[in-house]
């Protein structure tokens, strides 16, 4: 490991900065060492510590109880450890489960560099095959995407899912928001098989972005997607719509879109991630009348009983076999934005003030 090391820190809201770290001691039985070589940016997430809009800074978390409850946060600035899209060479290795100039995988936070325990750090290592950038979906970002194609596979069969394609083969899939995790799952339910694939998205950029990588993108400013959808996609009298919808769009007025687009007893896949609420998803019209159902698909559990088969190694599996099958339009039509980490404390406060005009952000 270098003996400069530096880590980005959210001091307190709209405050960043880049913080030298000491050298560590040389690496014991079992660690390793690791450089970043890129740090993709997750802008829901991490732009949340920077907004000061994360539910943790606010409420405590029990996670007995399963609640946030009343009381001093658990967490509070400076935030040390956030992002979870990092790519890693191994420089210094005391373990058989590295070798010295590995690419892997991990969620060790925006930092230039990581000492690591291979029995208490998750890793993905990568394929020599695989475009390095790639690898930053491969630890969190994809798996998040796969289970949300696991949560659609349990919902029809249970416990006994055997495959992503369970839930999406031949079925009709919306897909709201063309950001990343929106992309990815959609790509994912075209490489598995889906009937339809159609993304509502309301950005220029993401539409062409969609349709760059061959994916079908309708703008809701323009038409109303419930009606276009649903006057596509007719099961029977009285039924219409998708079959699936994922929700990949972290604001309420995209779940109640969802929830328009589904037909009668159809479920919404939840993949996002709501920090100032939902007031305006309303249960007594489209929730109610047409019998539906929302899953929140997060990455901290598979469904119910299927552990067993299911955990987060086969779903990074899946990731890398996404990678393979699309890696190249991924490379070039999502990864839009590169930055040097020493620009991530002005770059980070720059985007929590502003939108971003581009895609996937990775520093170098």
């Amino acid at each position: 490991m270098s003996d400069r090391a530096f880590t980005v820190v959210v001091e307190r809201r709209g405050v960043v900065t880049l913080r030298e770290e000491p050298a560590p001691p040389p690496v014991r039985d079992g660690q390793f060492d690791v450089e970043t070589v890129f740090s993709g940016l997750s802008a829901g997430t991490d732009l949340s510590w920077v907004k000061g809009t994360n539910p943790a800074l606010h409420r405590r978390w029990d996670p007995e109880l399963g609640l946030f409850m009343a009381g001093t946060p658990d967490v509070g600035y400076p935030i040390d450890k956030f992002g979870y899209m990092q790519v890693g060479r191994v420089t210094t290795s005391a373990t058989p489960a590295v070798q010295q100039g590995d690419l892997v995988a991990m969620t060790y936070g925006h930092r230039s560099a990581y000492r690591a325990d291979s029995l208490t750090d998750r890793f993905v290592r990568l394929p020599d095959s695989l475009e390095p950038v790639l690898g930053i979906f491969a630890a969190h970002m994809g798996p998040i995407c796969a289970n949300g194609l696991l949560h659609a596979a349990a919902d029809v069969h249970g416990t006994d899912v055997r495959s992503l394609a369970d839930g999406v083969r031949g079925r009709r899939i919306a897909i709201i928001g063309a950001g990343i995790v929106g992309l990815l799952t959609a790509l994912f339910a075209r490489f598995h098989g889906a009937g339809s694939v159609v993304l509502v998205e309301p950005t220029p950029a993401r539409r062409r972005i969609a349709a760059a990588l061959g994916l079908e993108a309708v703008d809701p400013d323009d038409v109303d997607p419930a009606v276009v959808l649903k006057s596509r996609w007719r099961h029977g009298a009285g039924d219409r719509g998708a079959d699936v919808v994922f929700q990949c769009r972290g604001q309420a007025s995209a779940l109640a879109l969802a929830l328009r687009l589904l037909r009668p007893q159809g479920t919404v896949i939840d993949l996002a991630f709501y920090p100032g609420g939902s007031e305006d998803v309303r249960l007594g019209e489209e929730f109610h009348h047409n019998g539906l159902s929302v899953r929140c698909a997060q990455i901290g559990r598979v469904p119910r009983g299927t552990s067993h088969l299911w955990d987060r190694e086969r779903l990074s599996a899946e990731t890398l076999a996404l990678l393979a099958a699309y890696g190249d339009d991924i490379a070039r039509h999502v990864v839009t934005d590169y930055a040097p980490l020493s620009e991530a404390p002005q770059t980070l406060v720059r985007l929590a003030s502003s939108r971003h005009d581009g895609l996937q952000l990775v520093f170098t």
